[in-house]
């Protein structure tokens, strides 16, 4: 068996691995312009086979980093990067925030499984909005050729004010924009079904294709794909812990993510926390 190790880098990035297989590297302290609102991301995120499935600034929205969890408006300052939509438009504007990594609290690896968890303050200028406890969990099955990650977050609002969370959608009106919450921005080959009708999308309750799991409730859907070069393929599930939520996806510009809010703006009272709990798996079916 390849056991799990983390290695470090320079302070500001860790990278697991499963033997000499780089699983992921998680780079916690990000170089970024400030308008892409700075934020730890994974990247590459590779498969068993050894093939990249992320995409890290992609030159169409270079604010999509790969694999990160992130807020699309709270109370004025955007977490996501990029343009704010607001009732006015779909406009740049000097709102963005970061998110700034404070300390680690664990760190580890052994046999088959991972653990690393973090601290992190959400910030816009001096303003601290959110502190953050975060916990990454890596679980290894080599048989079945998949490997887990099972992401959860405590934000909790520190702001002093009310605040509330909103999205292109509620905010600006533009219909099915629901970019929040834990983000994952995929190799661009993965959803490229040249007319292939095992490459799809499906969801909880037997949905399938963009039109019917794009907005729908469900507590998982999944990505059945296949990359460019090595030709293998890929099953890519996302899976709330809590229940089902909302699914947001785009196919064309592969994207996935479970907005926290949808229709609506949320508010997180004064000392409020909001959770999040998601496993994201990744299955290798070698051709």
């Amino acid at each position: 068996m390849n056991a799990l190790r983390i290695e470090r880098e320079a302070n500001d990035a860790v990278s697991l691995y499963a033997g000499e297989l780089l699983l992921f590297r998680y780079v916690y302290r990000p170089e970024l312009e400030a308008k892409e609102s700075p934020k730890p991301y994974f990247h590459p995120v590779n498969s068993l086979d050894g093939d990249t499935l992320t995409n890290f600034r992609p030159n169409d929205h270079p604010w999509h980093h790969a694999l990160c969890y992130t807020l699309n408006n709270v109370s004025g300052t955007n977490f996501w990067g990029g343009p704010t939509c607001l009732e006015d438009g779909y406009k740049w504007r000097d709102d963005h925030g970061s998110q700034v990594h404070m300390d680690w609290d664990q760190l580890y690896a052994q046999d088959d499984r991972a653990f690393l968890a973090h601290a992190l303050e959400w910030r816009r200028l001096d303003e601290v909005i959110f502190q953050e406890h975060r916990s990454i969990e890596v679980l290894l099955n080599e048989k079945a050729k998949t490997w887990t990650l099972r992401f959860k977050s405590y934000l909790n609002n520190v702001s002093g004010r009310v605040l509330s969370l909103g999205n292109p959608h509620s905010d600006g009106g533009l219909a099915g924009s629901h970019y929040c919450g834990l983000e994952f921005r995929a190799a661009r080959a993965i959803l490229d079904d040249h007319l292939d009708p095992t490459i799809k999308i499906v969801a909880e309750g037997g949905l399938e294709g963009v039109e019917a799991v794009h907005g729908a409730p469900a507590r998982w859907m999944e990505w059945h794909g296949q990359l460019d070069t090595t030709l293998n393929r890929v099953v890519i599930r996302f899976e709330n812990n809590t229940g089902p939520m909302h699914c947001f996806l785009r196919r064309d510009y592969p994207l996935a993510a479970f907005p926290m809010q949808f229709d609506t703006n949320q508010e997180i009272p004064i000392g409020g926390e909001y959770v999040v709990d998601h496993t994201l798996s990744f299955q290798s079916l070698t051709p």
